[in-house]
């Protein structure tokens, strides 16, 4: 008897290592004994196995360890007061994935993830992950101490738990995971470093240019990418005094100077974007020093010095709520708001957007560069990243001459066509007058004026 009942037992760790989020009723069917049977061996595996879902949609797993460590990651959230509060729990399982739940914390879940079983990560995690420019900065410096390679689109996603938990406490959002990367943010709330004197930020944003730049991250603005940093700044009237900055070179070469016109263009692009109904943009202003022009964007994921809120890009969303494999941001937008994710007023913004940033030659619209505030429902955050890129260098640094073809709508989609389209006016306009830009992009720019203005009497 006692080797029959160990054989189940062997039997039942060998179904669960193989595959996990199994009710009790399929462990039963598989290792072949009864239900109650079943909850008497399962009551044996003690703190292995752990559970989630009520009743008949209870599932079970074994608990993995992460790089030899089997215990749960803590997953807290700063509010707007800078104050962090525990919302959940992380725990990875066998074979593969993860449990977390966070139904009941605000952010909107499908039926399949309701319970807090994830293929993977969990989608409110996938934005903190180091990417992008200074992504890849981060993992070129700490690779070997955080021993995962040195680019960061090859870190599985046990390489990413383990780096947030132990550096994750200044990430995108408002979450941090781990009582190590916890304890190290309020260690920076005790000991906070002075912001620098935003009236005078453009030696030291030359500096930190400097430093960016010796950090030998390839792939910035010759591969169609700002080379960026991050940076704590005073200023009149902020919000927050944590700022995103973009630079341009400082050779003065044709390549450099179309990159400099694009940084303005895009500050431009924001101020002329919230003209739109209902549309907010990041806050933003250009410095310029030392022969390099910044673009300095306020941080709307930071409130004040130490409060923080929620953030989620639409490729996140799209991947883990809707799966939908258009680019297309307005056709994504219409099927969360017929999943009842997205408001039809968050949906008209979109749709004002796509049309502006199509508007303004901007080919660059891709998932990542639209984001929203998880409250229970997906609320649009301000817009960011609205460049018009169709004029960027090619990678060897040749400006080749462009012909921008405005796109026209649908009878349907006049109206709103019609108001991105007086927006995008407006910035082309602003653009051809903008003393900041060279005069070779004016010129094109006030081409593009005139023609927006012949194609809005013609729609």
């Amino acid at each position: 008897m006692r080797a029959r009942n160990q054989a189940v037992r062997d039997q039942l760790a060998a179904q669960l290592a193989r595959r996990s989020m199994m009710s009790a009723a399929e462990l039963a069917e598989a290792i072949g004994v009864s239900v109650p049977t079943l909850h008497r061996l399962l009551a044996e595996l003690g703190d292995q196995l752990v559970r989630s879902g009520k009743a008949r949609r209870a599932r079970y797993a074994l608990r993995r360890p992460v790089r030899g460590d089997i215990a749960d990651l803590p997953l807290y959230e700063v509010d707007s007061d800078g104050r962090a509060e525990l919302v959940s729990h992380l725990t990875s399982v066998s074979p593969r994935g993860t449990l977390m739940n966070i139904a009941d914390t605000g952010w909107p879940v499908d039926d399949e993830s309701r319970d807090g079983w994830w293929d993977g990560l969990p989608y409110p995690l996938y934005d903190m992950r180091p990417q992008g420019y200074m992504g890849r900065q981060f993992a070129r410096a700490e690779h070997r101490q955080l021993a995962v390679p040195a680019d960061p689109g090859e870190w599985s996603d046990d390489d990413v738990l383990y780096v947030l938990s132990r550096r994750g406490w200044d990430v995108s959002g408002n979450l941090i995971l781990g009582d190590l990367a916890c304890e190290r943010w309020l260690q920076g709330k005790v000991a906070p470093p002075e912001p620098l004197d935003g009236s005078k930020a453009g030696a030291a944003y030359a500096q930190l240019a400097e430093h960016a730049i010796a950090a030998g991250v390839p792939g910035s603005s010759a591969g169609g990418e700002f080379p960026k940093f991050t940076a704590l700044r005073t200023l009149e009237g902020q919000s927050t005094p944590h700022v995103l900055v973009k630079f341009s070179g400082a050779d003065g070469s044709p390549a450099v100077r179309r990159w400099a016109d694009l940084l303005v263009a895009e500050h431009l692009a924001l101020q002329c974007a919230a003209t739109m109904p209902g549309v907010a943009s990041a806050r933003s202003r250009v410095v310029t020093h030392a022969g390099r022009t910044f673009l300095e964007v306020e941080r709307f994921d930071r409130l004040g010095m130490f409060g923080r809120s929620r953030l989620c890009s639409l490729e996140t969303v799209n991947a883990a709520l809707i799966g939908d494999g258009s680019m297309d941001w307005t056709r994504i937008a219409g099927r969360l708001v017929r999943a009842a994710l997205l408001s039809a007023q968050d949906e008209s913004r979109i749709q004002h957007l796509w049309w502006f940033g199509r508007l303004i030659a901007n080919t660059d619209m891709h998932l990542g560069n639209l984001s929203f505030r998880p409250q229970d429902v997906l609320v649009l955050a301000p817009v960011y990243d609205m460049v018009p890129m169709f004029y960027a260098p090619l990678p060897g640094g040749e400006v080749p001459p462009r012909i921008f073809e405005p796109p026209l709508p649908l009878p349907s989609q006049r109206e709103v066509w019609a108001a991105a389209c007086e927006a995008a006016h407006l910035f082309w306009t602003r653009v051809s007058s903008d003393r900041r830009i060279s005069e070779a992009f004016r010129t094109l720019a006030a081409a593009n004026a005139r023609l927006l203005q012949e194609r809005s009497e013609q729609v």
